[in-house]
Order: C-alpha cells, then sequence, then structure tokens
C-alpha cells in the first residue's frame, strides 16, 4: 500500500503527461500534467475511450491497437491531435505495454516546450535591453548634470536679461532629456506592496479608457470570479495595463476602425511555466482589440524602448509595462494579426514571501 502511495505521488508530481489506458483503450488514470492536456480531470474521464478525448490520425490509431496486439513500445514526435474542445496540440509520445493491463502513454506537449523556449529568449532579450539602457542612461546623465550646471552658472553672469532666454533653452533641454533617461529606465521606487484584487485595477483602467476615448469604444469584460487576491504593487500594476489598454484605443482611433472593441478577459492557470520557473497558479490577463494588428517587422521587437509603430509614440509604454510585469516575476506575450492583437499578461499568484514582499525585484 505504501509503495502504491509512493509510486502514485511520483506521477502526480510529473510534468509530463501520464494516461493509462485499460485493455479496451479505456482510460483508467491521469495525472494533474495529463488532466490539464485532456483540459478535464480523472474523475469526468475514467473508463470514457480515450478517442472521445483526442481526435487521432489514423496512423496513431494504427500504432495503438498494435502495441495493444503485439506489446511493441513505439514513439511519435510531433504528432498533431485535438481535444475535445477541438483544439489542436502539438505532442511527443511514447507507449508501452503494461501485461495484462492495458497501455501506458507518456505524453509531452511540443507547444509548451516551443513556449517555454520563447519565453525564455523574451525575457534574456528583454534583460538585455535594460542592461543596454541603464549603461546608456549613466553615460547620458552625467554631462547631462555639467551641462545644465554650467548653463546656470553663465546665467548668473550674463548682465543681458534677453540672453537669458538661451540659457533657460539648455536648461529645459537639458531637464526634459533627464526625464526622458528616467522613463526609460521604467519605475525606480521601491514596490509598495498589498493585497492586489485584479479586477478592481482592471475596473479602474476601464473608467480611465473610456474617458480618454469619449466613450466611443466598447469594453467587454470576460472576468474568472475564482481568482484570488495576490501580493503585488497596485499603482505600478495599473500603469502597466493602462498603458498596453491605451496602446489599444489609439490604434483603434488612428486606424478608424468599425465597431472598435477591447477585451479584457481573465483567467486562473495551473501549472504553468514562466521562463524557467513552474508556477502551481497564474494570473492571466488577456488584452484584445479588434484594430489593424502590429507589421510583422515590429511584433519581435515591440517591448524594446523606443520601438512603436505610431508617428506620435514615445516607443516606451510596452517597454516599461513588460519591466514592472518582469519585476511581478511574470511576462507579457503578444500575438497579432489584422483584426485582431492580443496582449497575454501573465502575473504568478502564489508568493515566495508574502510578510515582506520580497518577491519583487526592487
Amino acid at each position: 500500500m505504501l509503495h502504491h502511495e509512493i509510486t502514485r505521488n511520483i506521477l502526480d508530481n510529473l510534468t509530463t503527461s501520464i494516461v493509462f489506458l485499460d485493455l479496451n483503450l479505456n482510460i483508467s488514470y491521469l495525472n494533474p500534467a495529463a488532466e490539464m492536456l485532456l483540459q478535464a480531470s480523472l474523475r469526468r474521464l475514467e473508463g470514457k475511450s480515450i478517442y472521445d478525448w483526442l481526435t487521432l490520425s489514423e496512423e496513431d490509431i494504427a500504432l495503438l491497437n498494435d502495441s495493444l496486439q503485439t506489446g511493441h513500445p513505439f514513439s511519435k514526435r510531433e504528432a498533431r491531435v485535438f481535444t475535445a474542445q477541438a483544439q489542436e496540440l502539438l505532442i511527443d509520445y511514447s507507449v508501452n505495454l503494461l501485461p495484462n493491463k492495458g497501455l501506458l502513454l507518456e505524453i509531452q506537449a511540443r507547444d509548451r516546450l516551443m513556449r517555454i523556449e520563447r519565453e525564455e529568449e523574451l525575457l534574456t532579450r528583454h534583460a538585455t535591453a535594460r542592461s543596454l539602457v541603464r549603461g546608456l542612461a549613466h553615460e547620458i546623465k552625467n554631462p547631462l548634470g555639467g551641462i545644465r550646471g554650467a548653463a546656470q552658472l553663465l546665467e548668473r553672469e550674463l548682465t543681458d536679461v534677453e540672453l537669458h532666454d538661451y540659457t533657460r533653452v539648455i536648461i529645459e533641454e537639458a531637464d526634459r532629456l533627464r526625464n526622458l533617461v528616467d522613463r526609460l529606465l521604467g519605475p525606480h521606487k521601491l514596490p509598495h506592496i498589498e493585497q492586489i484584487n485584479i479586477h478592481a485595477i482592471l475596473e479602474r483602467v476601464c473608467s480611465l479608457v473610456r474617458v480618454e476615448s469619449g466613450h466611443k469604444i466598447q469594453i467587454v469584460r470576460d472576468y474568472d470570479p475564482s481568482i484570488p487576491e495576490f501580493s503585488g504593487d497596485k499603482e505600478q500594476l495599473i500603469q502597466a495595463t493602462l498603458n498596453i489598454v491605451r496602446n489599444a484605443m489609439q490604434a483603434l482611433q488612428e486606424s478608424a476602425t468599425e465597431h472598435p472593441q477591447i477585451t479584457l478577459r481573465t483567467r486562473a492557470l495551473r501549472q504553468l511555466t514562466l521562463g524557467s520557473e513552474r508556477h502551481r497558479l497564474v494570473c492571466s490577463i488577456d488584452i484584445i482589440d479588434n484594430g489593424p494588428g502590429i507589421p510583422s517587422e515590429l511584433i519581435s521587437s515591440i517591448f524594446y524602448p523606443m520601438v512603436t509603430g505610431r508617428a506620435e509614440g514615445s516607443g516606451l509604454g510596452l517597454s516599461i509595462a513588460q519591466a514592472i510585469i518582469n519585476r511581478h516575476k511574470g511576462l507579457i506575450e503578444c500575438n497579432s494579426e489584422p483584426g485582431q492583437t492580443r496582449f497575454q499578461l501573465l502575473i504568478p499568484l502564489e508568493q515566495k514571501n508574502e510578510n515582506t514582499g520580497s518577491c519583487l525585484d526592487s
């Protein structure tokens, strides 16, 4: 009995999806990873045919039946299957016969591995860009301080008041450049950690965008009320979300999209890997607009500072938003095509140290 419990615990904690099929190819066990893959619980699927929940190719069906009859194990790479919810999956799987019991399936979702690789690359690129910006900011701010100080001293020495206009230009432009550099660096104050309701943040953003757009953009809200409160910086998360929603609003206004619409959707995702770290529970915030989309040549670099597709854009909003979400151990992803642009904000809900808020970088 103890051996059985240990085996069950090991299977339940694997990231690989494990499926046991009986001799009739009916599901007899799923571990939690497999439940996520098939988007249904063991209680719901137990005793049901695997074909009721996965649409397989004729080749895959033949391989399963052959393995059951001959006992020969096999592996298949990059197989395309569909869940009962019509979601396409790209998977690698291996099949082994359990004598007189059925088949053991080990499934790895290739799209999940590809997602991890993509997220790690995104985080690495963003960290590299932030490091470059910090270095440039230091090199820019030092001479700016000297230029501003020299202009102030010069202004005191000039007896002709009319010449003060020129020194004021130098001082104001130095201040403007300093403010630009500060904006490039993003929020630099320590986070104020408190318990946050993500829907209260989204409602605040909705009210601001409605006023800015003159109530001409329809905002659709699709909230998951089961998402719990979590620790974070409320003001910074409002800024990050507002930056993205405001970008969507401006894209809709400039393109004169018919029936402009922004959708805000929240979901709780379980056992999700962000970068190289696996999280038990993650808050997903989708911001979707029906505008013209982001040019394909910009999509891979939109989170870099000073990158923008708008003539009047500063190219800082998305970079700052990504930095804020990174501080909350999450990240932002983007998919875009004409008629639908989707930004997905992913924020882990479990906190490593809720008392001190040390889970956030200062």
